[in-house]
């Protein structure tokens, strides 16, 4: 699923940066370098003298970051040294108003950029009249993207700066478990600018950015057009499904198909193959004139038809989001690299803590003892694709068909699902009021993709939960999927309005707000009314987290090795990154997963349409899995909604604070290794 989707990644655009690399260094950044230290250390000397060491470290990391942001343009060094003078507030209650007028003001400027880049971005993202080209401009147009440059021009983001110290993660971490909510509030509005990045960077990255999700958006598989060897067509007339979500999910739904499912379900797989290694005709993206024999490559209209592969536009595509990302590199004193803006600047979690939790699990010993369980269950040796399979339950698997014309009947349009959000968090145990309250602010569209869902930036504004449905209804991969998105609006609406600060709105990273969602997705059956409680299910519960999380975490650790790869080749062509996220693919697959599944040099972990579309937000799903095991743990036996409403409320402090104080433990592997665990002895007597 596709979340937070443009928030977060202009998030890595409006925060962090300064200035790094010689080799693609700009005339701008030179200009920031205009305030020398010297100039910079005497200033600092002078204010401490004259207003006390109790102001020593304000003034020492205000003055810095102002002399690290402050241009020729923005003045002469004179104009510096008066303006650090004049603008420093040394008083708490005058701090505390500056605050409160700073945080105010960005909630309006945020909140209504938000509106209209939701407004632009309609045509491309809902379903409606073909996207133009007028279309793509006005949906690839940043509004905001001179913004950043407006605040340093008129000295906004100078008093910001000098008045809001930035701290570093290692000194969230050491520091913030003691922070009032108050000194957490003033760290983020520290966090508001560290960066200065020209208008014409941004305004690039946002359009090279929508062109990707534009691309992805529209990668559908006409199922009903695919043959066998003998000819025959497998799926059901009509069905289209978007790469990797749709496929990925209909060979998970086959599953409970014990005809003819195994058969479909390696016919998809080998369309994931073709995608990844880009064999796949063009002819067939898309398009639903032809049938196509993914295991030939055959294509048909009566007679065999030559069409081109797509060859390496995929990689074209990602190629393009790595060059443009990395025009931030430059500006980014604090997180140099488009990693390290990923993990220490927006996970807010070390990329070498992350590998070790992904690369735990998934050489653990429970990996071979969880697959000899499912092993026992298919009556079968496990295959690649295997790694979807989500056959945990107690009971036997409700059809796929049986769901759809529930679904498709309660749900024949946008409007009836949007309808029946205040019950279902009803279901899921808010209070009629409360539940009316969110559910007020989440509106439901039909989108063009496979879904997602978009929070607002001010308070009272909407959430957008973006959902596919057919012309026949809501089927259940569309059900299950806006289930997953409304857990995201209901964490955006109840984070954006019910935290005490608006500059700690939200979660502390995307991972959390997957959690949400994660915890919600899970009890779709419940919503439908199709499933009781059976004293097994925290056992299956923790086995399907477990998998889940043995799959993606690979998945995310060949994403990041793209990625150290891309700085070490940034040079490369896309035909070389291509053979590159092969090569790593099969690489990963070879040290964890072909012992389990089999298939040497297997290529199927670079299937995710996420390395493709929203650069390295991967691995924010397995550590969503982690954080939501945790917290399905805490919320056992309590009332779901009030659990979610007193841990959500923190707000965006650093994720192993909000942990701590959520469930009383970081986040670690360990509870999920140990469930496993039991649940593999409780299920095997």
């Amino acid at each position: 699923m596709k979340d937070l989707i443009f928030i977060v990644l202009f998030s890595l655009i409006f925060g962090f940066m300064a200035c790094n690399t010689d080799k693609i260094k700009s005339d701008d950044m030179k200009e920031a370098e205009y305030i020398s230290a010297a100039t910079a250390d005497k200033l600092i000397s002078e204010m401490k003298d004259s207003l006390g060491e109790d102001h020593a470290f304000r003034i020492e990391r205000g003055v810095k970051q102002v002399a690290q942001l402050w241009r020729e343009s923005d003045g002469t060094t004179e104009d510096f040294v008066d303006f650090c003078n004049s603008s420093f507030v040394s008083d708490s209650e005058e701090l505390s108003k500056l605050f409160t007028t700073l945080e105010r003001n960005f909630e309006v400027i945020n909140g209504y950029y938000h509106k209209m880049d939701v407004e632009l971005k309609m045509p491309l993202q809902l379903v409606g009249p073909d996207i133009t080209p007028v279309d793509m401009m006005f949906g690839s147009y940043d509004a905001s993207a001179h913004l950043n440059d407006d605040l340093y021009s008129n000295k906004i983001a100078f008093i910001t700066a000098l008045n809001f110290p930035f701290y570093s993660l290692e000194e969230k971490t050491e520091l913030g478990e003691k922070w009032s909510r108050q000194e957490w509030a003033y760290a983020r509005m520290g966090d508001r600018f560290i960066s200065r990045v020209p208008a014409n960077i941004q305004q690039e990255i946002s359009k090279t950015l929508t062109e990707a999700d534009a691309y992805i958006s529209d990668y559908n598989i006409n199922m009903y057009k695919l043959r066998n060897d003998k000819g025959e067509q497998l799926f059901p007339d009509g069905m289209k499904l978007i790469s990797h979500w749709g496929l990925r999910d209909e060979l998970k739904s086959n599953y409970a198909d014990t005809e003819n499912g195994i058969e479909k379900q390696r016919m998809i797989y080998q369309v994931m193959k073709r995608i990844v290694d880009q064999s796949i005709p063009v002819k067939v993206i898309n398009n639903d004139t032809y049938t196509w024999n993914p295991y030939t490559n055959e294509v048909r209209d009566n007679d065999v038809v030559s069409s081109p592969s797509e060859d390496i536009r995929r990689y074209e595509i990602f190629l393009k989001n790595f060059h443009v990302m990395r025009k931030l590199d430059p500006y980014s004193s604090h997180y140099p690299t488009q990693i390290d803006r990923a993990f220490d600047g927006t996970m807010e979690i070390p990329k070498k803590d992350v590998e070790e939790l992904f690369k735990g699990l998934i050489s653990s010993s429970q990996v071979k003892k969880v697959a000899a369980f499912i092993e026992a269950r298919l009556g079968r040796k496990l295959e690649p694709f295997d790694i979807w399979y989500n056959g945990f339950s107690s009971g036997e698997t409700v059809s796929e068909d049986r769901l759809t014309a529930i679904t498709s009947a309660k749900y024949p349009n946008a409007e009836a699902l949007e309808k029946d959000l205040p019950n279902i968090l009803v279901k899921l145990g808010w209070s009629t009021e409360k539940a009316r309250q969110i559910s007020s602010l989440v509106t439901v569209d039909a989108s063009r993709g496979a879904g997602h869902a978009w929070g607002a930036e001010m308070r009272n504004d909407v959430s957008r939960l973006r959902t596919r449905i057919g012309d026949s209804g809501m089927d259940y991969k569309g059900y299950n999927i806006a289930i997953h998105e409304f857990g995201h609006n209901v964490e955006q609406t109840i984070t954006m309005n019910d935290v005490d600060y608006y500059v700690l709105n939200g979660v502390p990273n995307t991972a959390f707000t997957e959690a949400v969602a994660f915890l919600f997705q899970k009890r779709d059956l419940d919503l439908l009314g199709l499933q009781n409680p059976n004293p097994e299910d925290e056992f299956y519960l923790a086995l399907d987290n477990f998998w889940s999380s043995y799959e993606i975490m690979g998945v995310s650790l060949v994403d990041i090795q793209v990625w150290e790869w891309l700085y070490a080749n940034p040079d490369a062509t896309a035909s070389q990154l291509k053979d590159a996220v092969i090569s790593i693919s099969k690489a990963v697959w070879n040290e964890y997963y072909a012992d389990v599944l089999g298939g040497e040099d297997e290529i199927l972990l670079g299937i995710y349409s996420h390395m493709i579309d929203y650069p390295l937000y991967l691995p924010n799903y397995p550590m969503g899995h982690l954080i939501d095991f945790q917290i399905e743990q805490q919320v056992r036996g309590k009332n779901l909604a009030s659990e979610i409403d007193r841990m959500y409320t923190q707000g965006s402090i650093i994720p192993q604070l909000w942990m701590k104080n959520a469930v009383g433990s970081p986040i670690s592997i360990e509870p999920l290794l140990s469930a496993t665990d039991r649940a593999l002895e409780e299920l095997n007597k």
